[in-house]
């Protein structure tokens, strides 16, 4: 397969596969009758974007959770957790829970008494349209990665289970989420995400009951099985359980960096995303706003622990297994209608995730960048939902792309931060004084993060089997720049990682702006 190398999927039975197919049966059906029920709520593109405004605290907080938890936060969590302990998993759960967090306590509030659609709305309102242009044209191809990757997780359960080709099954994904998404919009997606977020959190726990409860650890207690495990892994991987890199570990400072650069890439860099900022905006009221975003959090953190968990305990239970444990975990712990609804939960959050990463790009295209043509603002409801079917459309281009597509993701979420938190920031914690600031603060991050990125991967490619310190780097630079200044110069260029250049770019960017429209003032 092009995606997925590591299988997401454990193995069934005859009479399980069977099992299977009846029940993604029946849930596709729910979910299309869900998604015609929602439409009847659609008679305006207030509506159709942010659910009429009229969110609850239950409904906010579940279809924020539901878009952030998918399939990759147990799938990735648990494999980075077996392999590099608890210093892998920070950027998800741990930054990602704080990301909601920290935008409930300073974001939510704020944003939400704007009255806005879209995060470029932000940008419009507090800076000016060119702004709301750059801003646009950064967000709507960043998140197409985002609904690819959800298709072809989804067309890899098509072919394991299916035995449909799996870029057969990339069209059959797109058109089962394209559909729930374009009928009834965010209303739609919200319901949805609401029952999807029960079956997911209900298959994640079963799971790890069995696992913790088995007579090799717990014995029927989960306690006891969370606390023998630990122990094991303790003994076996002493560093597992670090969560910052200790003084003995070979590479530290290069590993702190990473260890930083997690922590700003989650914190920071989802802030300024619209599939966030849009379920705040949907909210009922700034109170919600905000208590849905901590609620998610916490209870983020509280579930992700669980794969985490999982991951470590296979490095001890399941020696010599590469790559991601959980199927493994699932063949050797649960029974086959346990198996089924682990599966049913995957494609549950991959496509609560995928609705979401749908909706979020479509509503800036269309109320953003397509809404500047004349004639096209006459039929709102209608351009948005050819959004949706644009967006889709990009996503299973990009699908076929197949191994990349996880390294954009990650791509996509350090230009968030690179540039477009900082104007997020100070457009309302600070006093902008124009549209200069903006547009500085958003081209000097993404063209210096452009640039040490060219570096690594085009200019100046470093060798995989050189240690990532200083001294490695320095002699291997010796030979390309024999001028000492220039070498220097060079290792530490190719040392710091490209999200530190850009963010201070972003930075500089932003009050360079802020000088020349002061100066223009005065």
């Amino acid at each position: 397969m092009p995606i997925l190398a590591a299988e997401i999927l454990p193995a069934l039975n005859a009479e399980a596969s069977g099992m299977l197919k009846v029940a993604l049966g029946v849930y596709a059906l729910f979910l299309l009758g869900v998604s015609i029920v929602a439409s009847r709520r659609v008679k305006t593109e207030e509506d159709y974007v942010v659910a009429g405004r009229r969110l609850p605290l239950s409904l906010a907080w579940a279809t924020l959770m539901a878009t952030w938890f998918g399939a990759a936060t147990i799938n990735a969590a648990a494999e980075s957790a077996k392999a590099d302990g608890l210093q892998g998993v920070i950027l998800d759960p741990f930054a990602c829970s704080a990301t909601l967090i920290f935008a409930g306590l300073f974001f939510a509030k704020p944003l939400w008494k704007m009255g806005l659609f879209t995060i470029a709305d932000f940008y419009r309102q507090r800076y000016g349209p060119k702004a709301e242009l750059i801003g646009s044209a950064i967000q709507v191809p960043s998140n197409f990665s985002w609904v690819a990757l959800q298709y072809a997780a989804l067309g890899h359960i098509f072919h394991v289970y299916f035995d449909i080709p799996f870029e057969q099954g990339i069209y059959w994904a797109a058109g089962l989420t394209m559909v729930y998404t374009m009928i009834g919009g965010m209303w739609s997606v919200t319901l949805t995400d609401a029952l999807q977020l029960v079956i997911a959190l209900f298959g994640l726990l079963a799971l790890g009951y069995a696992v913790f409860t088995s007579p090799e650890l717990g014995n029927g207690s989960v306690i006891d099985g969370v606390q023998i495990a630990m122990e094991k892994v303790q003994a076996k991987h002493p560093t597992h359980l670090d969560f910052f890199p200790g003084p003995e570990v070979p590479g530290r400072a290069m590993l702190i960096m990473g260890w930083i650069g997690a922590w700003a890439t989650g914190l920071f860099g989802c802030i300024p995303g619209q599939d966030l900022q849009q379920r705040i905006f949907a909210s009922k009221d700034e109170n919600v706003a905000a208590r849905a975003c901590i609620l998610a959090g916490v209870l983020y953190l509280a579930f992700g622990i669980v794969p985490v968990l999982l991951g470590l305990t296979s490095s001890v239970t399941l020696p010599g297994v590469e790559g991601n444990p959980i199927p493994y975990l699932a063949n050797k712990y649960l029974s086959s209608g346990m198996t089924v609804v682990l599966i049913v939960a995957v494609v549950a959050m991959i496509v609560s995730t995928a609705t979401s990463a749908i909706l979020a790009p479509a509503t800036i295209l269309g109320h953003n960048l397509l809404n500047r043509i004349p004639g096209v603002s006459k039929a709102p409801l209608l351009r948005d939902r050819l959004c949706v079917v644009i967006v889709a459309a990009g996503g299973v281009v990009l699908a076929m792309a197949g191994e990349s597509l996880m390294g954009l993701l990650d791509i996509a979420l350090s230009i968030h931060l690179v540039a477009l938190f900082i104007p997020v920031a100070m457009g309302i914690y600070g006093k902008p004084r124009g549209e200069l600031s903006a547009v500085l603060a958003m081209t000097f991050g993404f063209a210096a993060w452009g640039l040490r990125f060219l570096t690594e991967k085009v200019f100046l490619p470093v060798p995989e089997h050189l240690a990532e310190t200083y001294e490695y780097y320095h002699d291997y630079l010796a030979a390309a720049f024999p001028i000492e200044g220039l070498r220097t110069a060079a290792s530490y260029w190719a040392v710091i990682p490209e999200d530190f250049y850009g963010f201070g770019c972003c930075v500089f960017g932003y009050l360079l702006g802020q000088r020349i429209l002061k100066r223009r003032e005065s």
